[in-house]
């Protein structure tokens, strides 16, 4: 990993770390560790009064698990546990991939503080996450994305033929460094670069 820089300011964008993504609608996942550095991240961010944004998907498909209403709409409990009663943070809601399109106004909200920094956790790595990643990178901001503080799910090709999750995340890792949208790293790494910046 090259060097990291996290900025005093920089943001941490939790995406969608709802319970409906516990259920097996969504098939088999990789990285069992995700929940555990999300939680991590959070109380980093926490104990050192830095921004959190937390984005929750209300989807607007008829019997989506994550359909406002449902019970897999609601946060993962790790989320308000990590964040504790007194953490600020900012709630945005959206119906798309990108966290971009949500209320309130991401890129105001960020502009508005000089936020020049985001960095991306949650659920799905080579969904929200990435889209998300890839418009902050055209935006212009600095992206950060701990690849092991997320994670995905197989997925059927055009051609029938399932792509492994573990696939679909190291395709994304190559899709945001080759693509230059991102900075892929790892937990540990951002948790070391806190403590000693």
């Amino acid at each position: 990993m090259s060097d990291i820089h996290i900025e005093h300011n920089a943001a941490l964008i939790v995406i969608d770390v709802q319970k409906a993504f516990e259920d097996a609608y969504w098939g088999r996942r990789d990285n069992p560790a995700a929940e555990e550095n999300i939680a991590a991240l959070i109380r980093e961010w926490g104990a050192r009064r830095r921004p959190v944004v937390v984005v929750r998907h209300d989807s607007r498909t008829p019997g989506s698990p994550l359909a406002p209403g449902q019970p897999g709409n609601e946060l993962k409990d790790l989320v308000g546990e990590a964040l504790g009663p007194d953490q600020e943070h900012l709630l945005v809601t959206k119906s798309v991939n990108s966290a971009f399109y949500g209320e309130p106004n991401l890129h105001e909200w960020l502009s508005d503080r000089e936020i020049g920094q985001i960095v991306i956790v949650g659920i799905q790595t080579n969904m929200c996450n990435e889209t998300t990643a890839r418009m902050g990178g055209n935006l212009g901001y600095r992206v950060l994305y701990p690849i092991d503080a997320m994670h995905t799910f197989d997925a059927i090709g055009p051609d029938g033929e399932v792509v492994t999750a573990e696939e679909l995340t190291r395709a994304t890792a190559a899709n945001l460094h080759h693509g230059g949208f991102a900075q892929v790293v790892r937990t540990a790494d951002l948790v070391n670069a806190m403590a000693t910046g």
